[in-house]
């Protein structure tokens, strides 16, 4: 899956706090889908401020750029 440049491809808060590079993905919470990274041992960082109600919305705004970046775990 193509990404936008404004955010990049790999998780910032991953790389940040817990020193991975990791692929950003769709990822599901019981608050929604929110654009985050995870590897085998499950969830690693919730890149995003918004969550979304659907998968779908979720990977539109992966592609398009249109999300906002958190700045802390």
């Amino acid at each position: 899956m193509e990404l936008s440049a404004k955010h990049g491809r790999f998780g910032r808060l991953a790389k940040l706090h817990c020193g991975v590079l990791l692929e950003l993905e769709v990822c599901q919470s019981a608050a929604g889908f929110y654009i985050g990274t995870s590897d085998e041992e499950g969830p690693c960082s919730r890149e995003l401020v918004e969550y979304f109600p659907t998968r779908e919305f979720a990977e539109n705004a992966m592609r398009a750029g249109d999300w906002t970046q958190r700045t802390g775990p």
